[in-house]
């Protein structure tokens, strides 16, 4: 069976990572988190005070952006690739709501960017990868044989979220908090200059508002069968 590369774009808590990370394992590809790397920088950022409130010093983040480190290591455990900056492992730290605030204005900036599309670009060079992210059909990897666009409702994808960031034990969020980052992480996600996201004109789009993780699994495995057969 020939390996290709499939793309899966989408809004924020869509659960695109989720689907990507269990259709790879499925078929035995290779899973990239794009989002997680961004989540990293944004990390890098708030670490090292590169914020003053909500005001990002872009011009020091773009001379430092060639020296932060993103890489994606084995988890012996869980079987699935946990996301480390400059040598730590930053899995559990990039998963917060501050990081979820400020991601969307890190990964707006043209150096940050650039950087990681082009340490993308490399890692799928061999195909049998499943990349999710949100502009991974249309800039990172515009010849992908299969790409997915994944939406949801605003309301469906919040208390997906807020269910997620309680059994982590953050339980002091609300849900009128998560559907504001929602909304706003959608909009700038949108109108930013650099790689903003929208479907590919030859993606698929997948609304799984009222789907089953099952019921996604199944469609993704059929959509990954017509392309591999045919």
């Amino acid at each position: 069976m020939k390996k290709i590369t499939i793309a899966i774009d989408g809004f924020s808590s869509c659960g695109k990572s989720t689907m990507a990370k269990s259709l790879a394992k499925q078929i035995g590809y290779i899973y990239i988190d794009s989002g997680a790397m961004y989540r990293a920088i944004t990390l890098y950022c708030i670490e090292h005070n590169l914020f003053n409130d909500d005001q990002l010093d872009e011009a020091i983040l773009s001379k430092e952006i060639d020296n932060i480190k993103v890489e994606f290591k084995i988890n012996s455990i869980t079987g699935t690739p946990d996301t480390y900056l400059n040598g730590q492992n930053v899995e559990a730290a990039i998963r917060s709501m501050e990081v979820s605030n400020k991601v969307s204005q890190v990964s707006a900036i043209a150096a940050v960017r650039h950087a990681m599309v082009a340490l993308q670009e490399e890692m799928g060079k061999a195909k049998g990868i499943v990349m999710d992210g949100r502009d991974i059909g249309t800039v990172v990897f515009p010849d992908a044989e299969l790409k997915i666009f994944v939406t949801a409702k605003p309301e469906i994808r919040a208390q997906r979220r807020l269910d997620e960031l309680h059994s982590k034990g953050d339980t002091r969020i609300t849900f009128d908090e998560v559907i504001e980052n929602i909304r706003n992480r959608d909009h700038l996600d949108q109108t930013r200059k650099e790689s903003p996201l929208k479907k590919a004109d030859d993606a698929i789009e997948l609304d799984n508002s009222y789907m089953t993780i099952d019921e996604q699994m199944q469609w993704l495995l059929d959509k990954f069968k017509q392309k591999t057969t045919s």
